[in-house]
């Protein structure tokens, strides 16, 4: 089905920052894109896009969509579940990319997660829920091994963000410092051999879309602590499947998919140990660091993303000239240790861009400069026919914005692939 008037389409954006953005920019040339800006920073990239409300100026967004009669709405992430208007939200039945009820629950709650995967015959890592920190300590004792730390209800707001333990003594000195007010999931440690794909799920089909690798430590040779969103991202068209991630990964969750009537997107991460691949865990989002990228690789995002809120058949075409992507993020004073904050310095852009640059915590100053407001200052996403295309024009834009204090991982590209390398 080819959608008509694509002019006349309308695009909400939940989210914020520079992947709200470049959702927003990818978009643009076929709808009339908007947003609602769901935290209070980062509005600014998403305004140099179109219209935008705010969380602050309307708290329940269901009046505006109401008037606006979005055809589709992308969610950034899954927070809009978690507002006191969900309920009301979902009334409205909206062309939501993204699932709902029962097929939520698999980025939601990662023990349900885990479940789905013993039923299907998906290798897991073994993970517990433990209720309290004294819980989790017994287990890791009794176990002897060293785990993941996670929250075991993805949220923004949950008070235990992922701590990547590659010892048990490292896991033993974590756990007490923990808020186990939700509880603490633990999931084994099996190595950084980590991959992803992501798919869009209409109809009871899956649809493969792109295999990626997201850059989560800090810096440099994969050091410093997993920091609150990547660093880097590289993606690979690749709808047929080339690393068996969903073949392997997703397919056996058909089932499931049709029993829900799950219709949106599903990103797999997974690690490969002992030459098999296993689930850390799964999402309901196209990803913030590859989503606008997958917007620009499709020759038919709008119609794909459309038909898929719908649960309808998808025909995904793709631009040919177009097979890899890398995104780089500049990271701000202080990130990823975000209890550190600079003063507003000013963010400088040598030349025009040759490729997307989205604008994170940056604000336009009296005299119509940018300033950095705070600790993620932009990203870099370029798009090419090769792997080390697309690397090196990421990398000559990110060259030429300088801002006081900022850094970026210099080695995207040159560890973590092909998918399932060390």
């Amino acid at each position: 089905m080819v959608l008509k008037d694509q002019d006349s389409k309308r695009v909400m954006v939940l989210g914020v920052g520079a992947f709200t953005q470049l959702m927003m920019r990818r978009l643009r040339p076929v709808a009339s894109v908007s947003a609602y800006l769901t935290r209070d920073y980062a509005h600014w990239g998403p305004r140099q896009e179109g219209p935008c409300v705010t969380a602050a100026e309307q708290p329940n967004p269901c009046e505006l969509i109401r008037r606006e009669r979005p055809d589709v709405i992308l969610p950034m992430s899954i927070e809009w579940a978690l507002k006191p208007w969900t309920e009301e939200f979902l009334a409205l039945r909206p062309p939501l990319l993204c699932p709902t009820g029962e097929g939520l629950r698999i980025e939601r709650e990662r023990d349900f997660a885990r479940e789905l995967c013993a039923g299907a015959g998906i290798p897991f890592p073994r993970s517990v829920f433990a209720r309290t920190c004294a819980e989790a300590i017994d287990w890791v004792r009794r176990e002897n091994r060293p785990f993941v730390i996670k929250n075991p209800l993805c949220s923004p707001t949950s008070p235990i963000h992922t701590i990547v333990c590659e010892s048990v003594a490292d896991t033993l000195a974590w756990i007490p410092r923990l808020d186990d007010s939700e509880g603490i999931f633990l999931q084994e440690y099996l190595g950084r051999r980590e991959a992803g794909h992501i798919a869009l799920v209409s109809a009871g089909e899956i649809y493969p879309l792109v295999t990626n690798q997201e850059y989560k430590r800090a810096f440099d040779g994969n050091l410093g602590v997993v920091a609150g969103a990547p660093l880097g991202g590289l993606v690979e068209r690749d709808p047929e499947d080339r690393y068996g991630l969903v073949r392997e990964l997703l397919r056996p969750l058909q089932p499931w998919f049709r029993a829900v009537d799950y219709r949106g997107p599903v990103q797999v991460t997974a690690i490969r140990h002992e030459n098999r691949w296993h689930v850390i865990e799964y999402n309901v989002r196209l990803g913030v660091t590859s989503g606008p990228m997958i917007a620009q690789m499709l020759a038919n995002p709008l119609e794909t993303f459309i038909e898929c809120a719908a649960g309808r058949p998808l025909s995904p075409q793709w631009r040919p000239e177009v097979k890899f992507g890398c995104n780089l993020t500049l990271a701000g004073y202080g990130y990823p240790f975000t209890q550190l904050t600079g003063p507003r310095v000013p963010v400088r852009m040598e030349g025009e861009p040759t490729c997307d640059i989205g604008w994170q915590e940056v604000t336009a100053a009296a005299d119509g400069s940018l300033e950095a407001t705070g600790h993620r200052i932009c990203d870099v996403a370029a798009l090419a026919d090769t792997l080390p295309a697309a690397i090196q024009i990421a990398y000559s834009n990110l060259r030429r914005i300088h801002s006081l204090g900022s850094y970026y991982r210099t080695d995207v590209g040159e560890s973590l692939w092909p998918p399932g390398e060390a």
